[in-house]
């Protein structure tokens, strides 16, 4: 597929408002594997190629595992992943699918029994960020597969 558009460029001021969203997100006190399986789990629902290519990368350059990587999309049978990060993919299809209905009282308070309440905000905030990156990447088709995480970058 060929890009449509240049998001970053078509509305520099756009782009640098998301971005700052994503840079609060980055430095919030989430634990980063977490946040990048929330970003993988939002990406795989969404569709959003680039992105889960760019969080596959980021997320094995931090040491995530392959074995949790592939199991993301089916992470309630798997048994890789601790109640908090099965907490937050659920709380993930929840804000990621909210038209297919409200965010259960039920997931609520397993929710609030993991995070605090900043942390819960700071998870929805992300779960907006990364919602949001995918519904720019998918209707300008932005290229998939030239994306490198920062370690990578930085050594070459």
């Amino acid at each position: 597929m060929e890009q449509r558009l240049d998001f970053t460029k078509a509305a520099p001021d756009g782009f640098k408002a998301i971005l700052g969203l994503q840079q609060y997100v980055n430095v919030c006190g989430l634990e980063p594997p977490l946040l990048e399986l929330v970003k993988m789990r939002a990406s795989q629902i969404n569709g959003c190629a680039y992105c889960l290519d760019m969080h596959s990368k980021d997320a094995r350059a931090a040491g995530e595992t392959e074995q949790r990587l592939y199991a993301l999309n089916a992470w309630r049978e798997a048994p890789f992943y601790s109640e908090r990060e099965r907490t937050a993919l659920e709380w993930t299809e929840a804000l990621t699918r909210i038209a297919d209905g409200s965010v259960p009282d039920e997931l609520y308070a397993r929710a609030r029994k993991q995070f605090n309440g900043k942390e819960l905000v700071d998870l929805s905030l992300a779960i907006i960020a990364i919602n949001g990156w995918n519904r720019l990447a998918i209707p300008f088709r932005t290229m998939v597969g030239d994306y490198q995480p920062a370690a990578v970058r930085k050594s070459a």
